[in-house]
């Protein structure tokens, strides 16, 4: 599957963002100090505890996308994530190659990662297909990941949950 290269950077960061570790309660601060690249220089990165509950809200609208067993579930859960976003593209070329951005430039933080998030996430629903975002079948494992296979038959999020469950199969059938 392929899709551009701006829009699926935008997916992975939804992708990052529905899989972060919100156990820590820095969790957060932390998300948006490793993925600093989609930020406009000088954009303030502290944020309020109520900023920091909308991007909760946006890490769970994310997942939720992904959970969802149907079409119009996942519509539906798009829409609300879609909902938080403030779309206002631009062009640029700032890395030398010219692109959209979905946010406008000046925008806050949790703006610009919303609306990112939302638009990236929309365009491969949109354009690919809800059946080709999925959550982990890999036992204990859950994280959302997006299918990029020709066949759309992807299971695991990475290699290693798919090793690991393989093994597991494995070792049971030499069990039994």
């Amino acid at each position: 599957m392929n899709y551009d290269t701006y829009g699926s950077t935008a997916v992975e960061l939804a992708i990052d963002l529905a899989n972060a570790d919100r156990d820590d309660p820095a969790w957060v601060r932390s998300f948006l100090d490793s993925h600093l690249e989609w930020f406009t220089d000088g954009t303030d990165l502290s944020l309020t505890p109520p900023d920091a509950d909308r991007v909760a809200e946006t890490s769970t609208l994310v997942r939720d996308v992904a959970l969802a067993g149907t079409e119009p579930d996942v519509m539906s859960r798009l829409n609300a994530l879609l909902a938080l976003a403030s779309p206002r593209p631009y062009a640029t070329d700032h890395d030398g190659e010219l692109h959209l951005h979905y946010a406008r430039p000046d925008a806050d933080a949790v703006e610009q990662l919303t609306t990112t998030v939302a638009m990236g996430l929309s365009q491969v629903v949109v354009q690919h297909g809800w059946q080709r975002l999925g959550v982990c079948s890999a036992e204990g494992c859950g994280n959302v990941y997006v299918d990029t296979s020709r066949n759309a038959s992807r299971r695991y999020c990475s290699n290693t949950c798919a090793s690991r469950s393989t093994v597991a199969a494995y070792r049971a059938r030499q069990r039994a």
